[in-house]
């Protein structure tokens, strides 16, 4: 038993430290309510594919304040194609950010990255 507790003590200590638990997000600690609201305020659109990974990881990193960006979905529902929306818009990585200045950025912003490039502050 002894062995056991010592056993499953390590492998506690060998996840802290490669940081392989789960950790809280930052939408976990903090509203991001108004920080999405400025996004789209600024007109500022993320693209992306429900079956894209990196764009639910992006999701993930607003928690439930995502529902306040502006999101264009590129998946046609039940397919792998993606939509005319999309197409037309010259998507051609998912996520892909669009600024007012008409400037895009491909794959996964930090919020920090989207608060300096959108001039929208963070909480």
């Amino acid at each position: 038993m002894l062995r056991f507790v010592r056993v499953s003590a390590l492998l506690v200590l060998v996840c802290l430290i490669s940081g392989s638990l789960p950790r809280a997000s930052a939408a976990d600690s903090k509203n991001l309510d108004s920080f999405a609201k400025c996004l789209s305020q600024k007109q500022v659109k993320m693209y992306g594919l429900f079956w894209c990974t990196h764009c639910a990881e992006q999701k993930d990193l607003f928690g439930s304040s995502f529902n306040y960006v502006t999101y264009v979905e590129c998946g046609v529902p039940g397919t792998r194609r993606a939509t005319d929306e999309c197409k037309n818009a010259g998507i051609k990585h998912t996520p892909t950010w669009s600024f007012a200045d008409g400037t895009r950025k491909e794959g996964k912003l930090s919020l920090e990255d989207l608060a300096k490039q959108s001039g929208c502050k963070l909480p």
